[in-house]
């Protein structure tokens, strides 16, 4: 099993819910969610195999062995199936700050009910990876606001709407924006800004 060396702890279990770091042999389907999600992804052009191994070697697997990596993903399961997948990117180590992401299986993300349950455990799973554990201040989101039931879910677990976009970009026909969410950890922040007055 891969593991960061940034990291305590590889795993974290909610219900029957389950995250680890990213599998080798996940990253083809989820390239291909990605390529049937594009709309709403900030992906320009479609993923090809080639492309996302390259990827994985370049990138992703760097990253397991680097003391303050940019990105930290998982692979996020259902049981023993893999149902989706995402983490932490443009992680700011300094300022303790990353941006969220997260993409789940095609079909699951399109019935209400079941992305509902999905994302949110996912983002109980994160929050207490990166509050936890990292000692992380802030979580941050950019969303296209046609995603209307992914930012509800955001909303319900505590993320504020903090700037919108004015992007002008057609997808399914219409003009989107992009909205900001952050969720602060106050505690985190407290301690932050002590150590800092004393440094």
């Amino acid at each position: 099993m891969n593991s960061y060396n940034c990291l305590p702890i590889q795993e974290l279990k909610l219900n029957n819910y389950s995250i680890t770091p990213i599998r080798y042999i996940d990253i083809q389907e989820i390239r291909r969610w990605r390529n049937e999600q594009i709309d709403v992804l900030r992906q320009e052009k479609i993923i090809t195999p080639e492309q996302q191994t390259q990827y994985y070697e370049s990138v992703i697997k760097k990253s397991f062995f680097e003391h303050q990596p940019t990105i930290i993903l998982f692979s996020f399961f259902l049981e023993k199936d893999c149902v989706g997948y995402g983490g932490l990117t443009n992680i700011n180590w300094k300022l303790k700050n990353a941006e969220l992401s997260f993409i789940c299986e095609t079909k699951r993300s399109k019935k209400t009910n079941l992305y509902q349950k999905d994302f949110s455990v996912f983002l109980k799973l994160i929050k207490q990876l990166s509050f936890e554990y990292l000692k992380f201040v802030k979580l941050y989101t950019e969303t296209y606001d046609i995603r209307d039931n992914h930012i509800k879910i955001l909303e319900e677990h505590e993320f504020i709407l903090t700037s919108t976009l004015i992007k002008n970009k057609p997808i399914r026909k219409e003009r989107i924006n992009v909205l900001f969410h952050s969720l602060y950890n106050k505690q985190n922040l407290e301690n932050k800004i002590h150590k800092e007055i004393i440094n």
